[in-house]
């Protein structure tokens, strides 16, 4: 079966990593293609897969047909493969803000259409996916898009009204942890700490925190309280971030990501 990518950026170079790396498909069934030839030539020489000179011959080759472009280039791509992909193509897309709705009106004939919604930590296999389908899409289809999507972390079916809330909680709100990260650093720093090494004590202490959450099954605030010693370090600090109004801030910024979702 083989599968297509028409886009070739570091979303699409992770998921055929993860594809490859979990022996999903062999690197002889991936064909691709993007604006660049630099691009491209990079892509083919990492990971030794085909090269197409068009879009459309992308999509008359895929089975498998995954739209890795950002947003606002996709309604001129899908004009020009639309006539080029067949009623059983399984078609994934992974632009943002793009519904099924848009996706069905814009190929202009029935399709099969997989939305997805991956986030950057897929570069380093630790993805976190939202998948939504239309009722063209087989079980069959959904359970492959899945497998697709957890060779490069997790992946869950979600109900396609929650896919700009999976936008902001999973996808845009990387760029806030890294904030968050470099923050933190910056303070171990003012306090004498080597730049390299505040970094690395800063994001380690997020990744941990972060698998805690995931292995303990425990809520963030029980896990939370359990580092809070009374008349400690750690709820001196709690109080400032709570009268600098962290909480409301992290909740308005990944509400706004949503607004802008859905004006895409």
């Amino acid at each position: 079966m083989k599968t297509g990518f028409i886009g070739l950026g570091n979303m699409a170079k992770a998921m055929i990593g993860g594809m490859l790396k979990d022996q999903i498909v062999a690197p002889a069934d991936i064909i691709g293609n993007a604006k660049s030839r630099e691009t491209k030539e990079a892509v083919r020489s990492a990971y030794g897969i085909e090269i197409a000179d068009t879009n459309a011959a992308v999509a008359e080759a895929s089975d498998v047909l995954i739209l890795a472009v950002k947003p606002q280039y996709l309604q001129e791509v899908i004009e020009e493969i639309r006539g080029h992909v067949s009623t059983d193509t399984l078609i994934i897309s992974i632009a943002a803000g793009k519904t099924l709705e848009w996706l069905g009106n814009a190929f202009a004939k029935p399709v099969k259409l997989v939305r997805c919604m991956p986030n950057t930590p897929a570069l380093v296999g630790e993805g976190c996916t939202g998948v939504c389908a239309n009722d063209r899409v087989s079980q069959e289809d959904i359970r492959y898009s899945l497998r697709l999507m957890e060779s490069f972390g997790k992946a869950q079916l979600v109900p396609e009204h929650l896919m700009n809330a999976v936008g902001a909680v999973s996808g845009s709100s990387p760029a806030y942890v890294f904030l968050f990260i470099e923050a933190m650093a910056d303070a171990a720093v003012a306090a004498g700490m080597p730049r390299k090494q505040a970094y690395e004590f800063a994001a380690q202490a997020v990744y941990g925190s972060a698998k805690l959450v995931l292995e303990s099954g425990k809520h963030p605030a029980l896990l939370k309280d359990m580092v809070c010693s009374p008349g400690g370090t750690t709820i001196q600090g709690i109080r400032v971030l709570e009268e600098r109004g962290m909480r409301g801030a992290v909740m308005d910024a990944l509400l706004a990501t949503v607004e802008q979702s859905n004006r895409l």
